[in-house]
């Protein structure tokens, strides 16, 4: 069974600027739990198949408008019959002061009341993208993860393998850190995993023979960077003469995590070979691809391959990480 997160309310309204009209208790103890939110025309109706209760409720100037059209009796018993069914928050958009009823039915039914200045479809979509973030599925999975010419970069590979020396030559070279051994993945969207390191050991980086340094500390502010989304894997391992590495890069391997493909290239490593730039034009070259163009494919086809021939399959790369 999926791990359930929540998220308090409190945190909700320092995040969005929010006003509390009325709290059965203190906002940091009433937990949200859902990523959806709700706009409760039809509740209001009357109509409550499909209502969840799980879902932060935001009331904006169509609603509040049909409200003012009912008749106070029926005014009443339409906001009544709303907040009986507990909704674990209520948001009023447009800094509309609320009618006595609303108020009366928050206090009796205990539902928290807030109130926004923004306007209703701006408060939708800023709830919406922070509670993807906070409530998202994740998962937490030992590699480096930095920021490349703006391509979030995921290094995994045996521990002692050199990441996180790669990850200190990256820095210096104007790239910046998220986060070192330990990575915290969230899926924020269908297509989209971001990256961020856990809190108490974020910004720092453990240098075998030299010790834990702070990377922050040492190369300045712009040298870090709190989350990135993923775009890449890259998987370093220790080169192995047996083994055929791929030379073209016609075929598309990739890694799921959390059920999201994640392209993946796998660099050897061995002594001599400057892993950075390796990394730097990697990741330039992942995001030619996103934008449609594959070198390999161009050069054989200048060589006299037919194209038809040279169809790019998917190809699933299973990571220990």
């Amino acid at each position: 069974m999926a791990e359930i997160y929540t998220l308090p309310l409190a945190q909700i309204s320092k995040e969005l600027g929010l006003k509390e009209l009325w709290s059965p208790k203190p906002l940091e103890e009433i937990l949200i739990r859902s990523r959806d939110v709700d706009r409760p025309a039809m509740e209001l109706y009357g109509f409550c198949d499909y209502f969840d209760p799980n879902r932060v409720a935001i009331l904006g100037r169509s609603e509040l408008a049909m409200l003012d059209s009912l008749e106070p009796v029926q005014r009443a018993a339409s906001i009544n019959r709303y907040f009986a069914l507990r909704p674990p928050a209520v948001i009023i958009a447009r800094g509309i002061t609320p009618r006595e009823e609303m108020l009366n039915a928050a206090r009796e039914y205990g539902v928290p009341l807030l109130s926004s200045q923004d306007g209703t479809s701006a408060l939708m979509a800023s709830l919406v993208a922070f509670l993807n973030v906070q409530l998202a599925p994740r998962i937490t999975r030992h590699g480096v993860l930095v920021e490349v010419y703006g391509e979030g970069i995921l290094l995994v590979g045996d521990s002692g393998v050199g990441k996180s020396e790669i990850a200190i030559e990256l820095i210096k070279r104007g790239h910046r850190l998220i986060a070192d051994d330990a990575v915290e993945i969230r899926r924020v969207s269908s297509k989209a995993l971001v990256g961020q390191s856990p809190d108490n050991i974020r910004h720092f980086i453990e240098l075998r023979g030299v010790g834990v340094i702070n990377a922050r500390r040492i190369f300045g502010m712009g040298s870090v960077k709190p989350s990135q989304k993923i775009e890449m894997c890259i998987n370093m391992e220790v080169w192995d003469p047996t083994k055929v590495y791929d030379r073209m890069g016609i075929d598309n391997e990739f890694t799921e995590i959390l059920g999201i493909k994640i392209p993946v290239v796998t660099i050897p490593v061995k002594p001599g070979r400057n892993l950075a730039v390796i990394v730097e034009v990697a990741a330039m070259n992942n995001r030619q691809k996103e934008m449609g163009y594959n070198a390999a494919r161009e050069l054989l086809i200048s060589l006299g391959m037919d194209p038809a021939d040279l169809e790019s399959g998917d190809v699933q790369v299973d990571l220990d990480i």
